[in-house]
């Protein structure tokens, strides 16, 4: 009966987060709150800690996702919640080892799900986080990560370690990607946190490899190149070789923060998501009609976020101007942390769609 049990969970977590998102567009409320940035984001944080785990938004997304969770899971650490990422952590191991498999979601219920398919850095950013949070793996934990390191590298790589040409979702999970520098960013830090948590045998790959990718197929200059097919800017792909520690090089990040400012993607704040929407593939589903501009010229705060903590670890001189500039325009107008707002600083609305607040990334303004 389990294996029945959870594909009926998988299908009712599917369903429950799509209607989620389709009721909210027209009947949710956002909930504002008072006081500076730092004192609204404080503010999310603290509600989406239930006493089990983060959840991801005060909107429909009140549900676990591995990914958002995963980019916070260190800043969190930091600001003085580490017990609830721990926890976190063994609540999401916990479902994850009962369904045997690693997904991108799982709701309240224990029902583990991908939304909007399995995706390619799902198991990097739990390794990500374990890592980060320092979390002491069991022998039953271990065993478990060990299979499915197994079965992500047949699944996602080939018998080199590069990723193979085939579909699976990301981050601009709007888009269609052929091998992205975003995907070979978290495989390259996965590496690292497969060594760091001593679990080769499921990986034998080194970061090396995934370095000298990025910087031999993807660098041209001023950025990281969006994938194999596109040599456009996409935030995600830009950043994400940088905020992760994956590529170190301080002349290629100057030369991608000086091309944000010269091309105006931080204006009226951070950070457009790309300047040429129309090179890139979308699912029918998240485009015009229905979803217009959800991830092409739109202002994403998440992004935003990466951008503003690599100024900072940089100390380059627009860091304070360009975080009062996201406080004000992102966070403080409209009185809660947006998952994306309209070029002109608007909240977001599309026909099957609405931009949701109060999203657990706030933790990486905390730690600003």
């Amino acid at each position: 009966m389990k294996p029945v049990t959870f594909v009926l969970g998988r299908l009712f977590g599917t369903l429950r987060a799509e209607w989620q998102q389709l009721y909210n567009r027209y009947f949710g409320k956002i909930e504002r709150f008072e006081g500076d940035a730092e004192a609204i984001c404080r503010q999310i944080v603290d509600r989406l800690w239930k006493g089990d785990f983060y959840r991801t938004s005060l909107g429909h997304f009140d549900f676990f996702w591995m990914r958002d969770f995963g980019t916070v899971a260190e800043s969190l650490s930091k600001i003085g919640y580490r017990k609830h990422v721990l926890c976190t952590l063994r609540w999401a191991l916990l479902h994850y080892r009962r369904s045997e498999t690693i997904t991108t979601c799982i709701d309240k219920s224990g029902n583990c799900f991908n939304a909007p398919s399995h995706a390619i850095d799902t198991l990097p950013w739990l390794l990500h986080s374990l890592y980060v949070s320092r979390y002491d793996l069991n022998k039953a934990e271990r065993a478990f990560l060990i299979r499915r390191l197994k079965k992500y590298c047949k699944k996602y790589l080939d018998t080199t370690g590069h990723t193979r040409p085939k579909f699976a979702a990301e981050m601009r999970d709007a888009v269609i990607y052929d091998r992205s520098a975003y995907a070979v960013s978290l495989i390259g830090r996965m590496a690292y946190c497969v060594h760091k948590l001593g679990l080769e045998d499921g990986f034998p790959f080194k970061p090396q490899l995934y370095q000298d990718e990025l910087i031999t197929r993807y660098w041209n200059g001023q950025y990281f190149n969006a994938d194999r097919l596109t040599d456009a800017f996409s935030a995600e792909c830009a950043l994400m070789p940088f905020f992760l520690g994956v590529i170190k090089d301080e002349k290629m990040l100057e030369a991608t923060l000086d091309y944000i400012q010269d091309k105006k993607l931080n204006k009226p704040f951070p950070l457009i998501y790309t300047n040429k929407p129309r090179t890139f593939t979308y699912h029918w589903w998240m485009t015009k009609p229905f979803m217009p501009n959800y991830e092409e010229r739109s202002l994403w705060s998440w992004h935003g976020l990466f951008y503003l903590h690599l100024l900072k670890r940089h100390k380059r001189e627009e860091y304070k101007a360009e975080k009062g500039a996201f406080a004000k325009g992102m966070i403080e107008q409209h009185r809660t942390f947006p998952e994306m707002l309209n070029p002109d600083g608007s909240w977001y609305y599309a026909p099957i769609y609405r931009g949701d607040p109060g999203m657990v990334w706030a933790a990486l303004y905390v730690e600003l």
